[in-house]
């Protein structure tokens, strides 16, 4: 029991035998392909430091003409993508009001009846509250007159 316990921090102890025929077949494979590639990424990390090196004078002297077109050519295209954003957000709120209305259906005229109604109740409510003030005031000034 003694011999198999797990101890932190310590891997845990193989069998007898060392690693599996796929792993030292991993290996073999995947060594040389790093290698390879790791070539590669140094040829190209050479080829950009030669060419920025060649190119560096030509910058420098074009760059009255470069920095201004490479300005006009940044703001013409964050125009377009202004634009395009802009019109994205109203065809996306057109499409939204037209489908509001569509679930809307028949509510929308029986909204606009009911809100007739409270109107004309309220016109008929304000027009009896008028009467009764004026016929208050009639009263008063009739009172006003006889004394």
């Amino acid at each position: 029991m003694a011999e198999h316990q797990y101890r932190p921090g310590f891997m845990p102890e193989k069998g007898p035998g060392g690693p599996t025929t796929s792993q030292i077949l991993a290996v073999i494979t995947l060594f040389p392909v790093g290698g390879i590639l790791l070539v590669l990424s140094g040829l190209t990390l050479a080829g950009t430091l030669i060419g920025l090196t060649v190119a560096t004078p030509l910058f420098v002297i074009f760059s009255p003409i470069l920095v201004p077109a490479a300005l006009v050519l940044g703001l013409a295209v964050t125009g377009f993508l202004t634009s395009g954003a802009f019109g994205i957000t109203a065809l996306s709120s057109l499409s939204w009001i037209v489908n509001y209305f569509r679930k809307a259906g028949g509510g929308v005229t029986e909204q606009m009846e009911h809100a007739k109604r409270r109107v004309q109740e309220g016109a008929g409510h304000f027009g009896q509250k008028a009467k009764e003030a004026g016929h208050g005031i009639q009263s008063k000034t009739q009172e006003a007159t006889r004394t």
